[in-house]
């Protein structure tokens, strides 16, 4: 099966796009708004950029009248928002967080969830949370979709301080996932949880390797 997907009718009832770049970690972003409502929704087009200084980017679809999501909106306007870790036990409350409510709603209540207090950013974190970055609000790129909903608002950020919460620290100084179980997002309602992991190293080593691991 092959198809461009530009133009070609898609040969298949589900759209492979969505299920093959996985699986995708989950943005679950806290932000709060100029007239202090708290906001959190979970966004899967989120990713790590670099670590020196660590900076970080998601991706927020417009609404289908081209309205753009209360997360990017209150990131711009505070210049923070916070990314809290998705957790197994915490899967419910993420897919609470996903419903669109309106912009007046407090999503932390709606969730049923705790919050806490931030350090630099204004916002809050989910306190059942085990990491929180507290992001500073760098730059905005839209790219234009062929409707709407496929206009694509991409927000970068630095992190300006990261919250890991001891007792997910294995004793050799990582974070114990497997403990942890981060859940991902597989494409369409699909997702998964991380409960095994694997080593592997890079033949030859050396400084580049040491990047990849954390010493660096």
């Amino acid at each position: 099966m092959h198809y461009d997907p530009r133009c070609d009718e898609r040969p298949v009832q589900f759209d492979p796009f969505k299920s093959c770049t996985v699986p995708r970690p989950i943005g679950w972003l806290s932000t709060v708004s100029t007239e202090g409502i708290d906001n959190l929704a979970p966004y899967s087009q989120w990713q790590n950029l670099t670590f020196d200084p660590p900076m970080v980017m998601f991706a927020a679809n417009r609404y289908p009248d081209g309205t753009r999501k209360d997360t990017v909106v209150n990131a711009e306007s505070t210049g923070w928002f916070v990314w809290n870790m998705a957790t197994w036990e915490l899967r419910e409350a993420v897919n609470r967080s996903a419903q669109a409510f309106t912009s007046d709603i407090d999503e932390f209540v709606e969730a049923g969830i705790t919050k806490a207090d931030c350090i630099d950013a204004p916002g809050k974190r989910v306190a059942e949370s085990p990491c929180h970055f507290e992001c500073r609000y760098l730059s905005t790129q839209h790219l234009a979709g062929n409707s709407p909903v496929g206009g694509v608002d991409v927000v970068f950020a630095e992190v300006a301080r990261i919250h890991v919460k001891d007792n997910v620290i294995t004793k050799d100084g990582k974070i114990d996932i497997p403990r942890i179980k981060p859940i991902a997002r597989m494409g369409y309602y699909d997702y998964c949880v991380v409960e095994d992991v694997f080593e592997m190293r890079i033949p030859g080593g050396g400084a580049a390797a040491d990047g990849l691991e954390g010493r660096k």
